[in-house]
């Protein structure tokens, strides 16, 4: 669940920072069909999530 956590939250970043270089993810150019608020809460939700999985399950071995 530790590795989940961290993957959701590097994809999350990253799908947060690329929009500010002017490139897309192609795993998330989906999102992007129901408007730029929704596109953005959804990328904010994965960082979240990711961050809160792997803060849970850190130092759980």
């Amino acid at each position: 669940m530790k590795e989940l956590g961290l993957g959701l939250f590097i994809l999350g970043l990253l799908s947060l920072v690329l929009p500010f270089l002017g490139m897309k993810s192609m795993l998330l150019t989906w999102i992007e069909q129901w408007g730029a608020t929704t596109a953005w809460l959804i990328r904010g939700g994965i960082t979240l999530l990711g961050l809160i999985l792997w803060l849970s399950f850190r130092n759980r071995d």
